[in-house]
């Protein structure tokens, strides 16, 4: 029985490992994606949870480069408007501002929504950006596992009480875009709709994957949603490999020390890593049309079966409703 349970435990955890890993050669013998040049943003408002650092705040400085009116979303207000006071030390004319946002909390996240459409403003871009990554065994504010809870569920609310403003500000062949950031380790993931909270026999490398399976078959069945109702709404979601943040900080130990020791030469840079996501989230070569599906280094790419599965998409979408309290 022990032994059993050891290896439900440890399998993710090589499973994990070892993608990220093949993650890892692909990367050093293939040339990263480099973003086309965009033309101007102005006029475009757009919001990017976790802008503060990483792959969020690259994202949030290059598009305030083009005159996106950028606002960021994030739990750490120091972070957050640090990052405002860089951005506009740098442009003087960018219009960048930072608003308290806890993904791990409902409350939080509605006021969020409720603050942001007291404005009147439009929504043209949403980032999903933010997320956790092998964190301790916990619960958010709501009572689900952090990683199902941040990674996922709060993206799904985040995005569902947004969708009307998204769905207003898309027209004329120009639609609006949900671009949410996957990772490879959802071809590892498992959904299994009658445990989805379930934190029995944990282990954060299995919930972690499982999370951003969830995350990728939310983006697929709402970017078939949309188009099928006619909405000038269009969701994607994009792997921006292995970069070198602060993500990666709750590796076991070993590879912690590797990681830290070796990123800088053989991971990614924040900036290349934001490549893919400025690119579904920007290009014009995709407006006016849908470009869900999954993205990685500038392409298409094939994801694993479970991702085609009409029944699981629906019956998670529908479960996700439940679990939030949503119509």
């Amino acid at each position: 029985m022990l032994s059993t349970v050891r290896c439900r435990f440890l399998q993710p955890v090589f499973q994990l490992y070892l993608l990220g890993f093949k993650v890892l050669l692909a990367q050093l013998f293939s040339r990263p994606f480099r973003l086309p040049v965009m033309p101007r943003q102005d006029g475009k408002v757009a919001i990017v949870t976790g802008g503060g650092r990483g792959i969020g705040y690259e994202v949030v400085l290059h598009m305030a480069r083009l005159g996106v009116h950028v606002i960021i979303g994030g739990r750490d207000e120091q972070e957050g408007l640090a990052a405002v006071r860089r951005i506009c030390e740098e442009y003087k004319e960018a219009k960048v501002e930072f608003m308290k946002l806890d993904l791990a909390s409902s409350q939080s996240v509605r006021h969020f929504v409720q603050s942001f459409k007291q404005r009147g403003l439009p929504l043209n871009i949403l980032v999903n950006n933010a997320g956790v990554m092998l964190v301790p065994e916990g619960r958010t504010e709501d009572g689900f596992e952090q990683h199902f809870g941040v990674n996922y569920l709060g993206h799904f609310l985040l995005t569902w009480l947004l969708l009307d403003t998204l769905k207003n500000s898309g027209k004329c062949g120009h639609f609006s875009r949900v671009v949410n950031i996957s990772s490879s380790a959802h071809r590892i993931g498992k959904i299994s709709i009658n445990a989805l909270n379930s934190c029995k026999c944990y282990s954060a490398h299995a919930a972690y994957c499982n999370s951003k399976l969830a995350q990728l078959l939310f983006s697929s069945h709402l970017d078939q949603e949309l188009q099928r109702r006619g909405f000038p709404v269009s969701s994607c979601a994009v792997d921006p490999g292995m970069v070198d943040t602060a993500l990666y900080r709750h590796l076991w130990m070993p590879f912690h020390l590797l990681q830290s020791t070796i990123a800088r030469l053989l991971f990614k840079t924040p900036a290349e890593g934001a490549a893919t996501v400025l690119y579904t989230a920007l290009s014009p070569a995709l407006e006016g049309q849908s470009e869900g599906g999954y993205w990685a280094n500038g392409c298409r790419e094939m994801t694993t079966p479970p991702t085609f599965d009409p029944t699981l998409k629906l019956s998670l979408w529908e479960s996700s409703l439940q679990l939030l309290g949503l119509p």
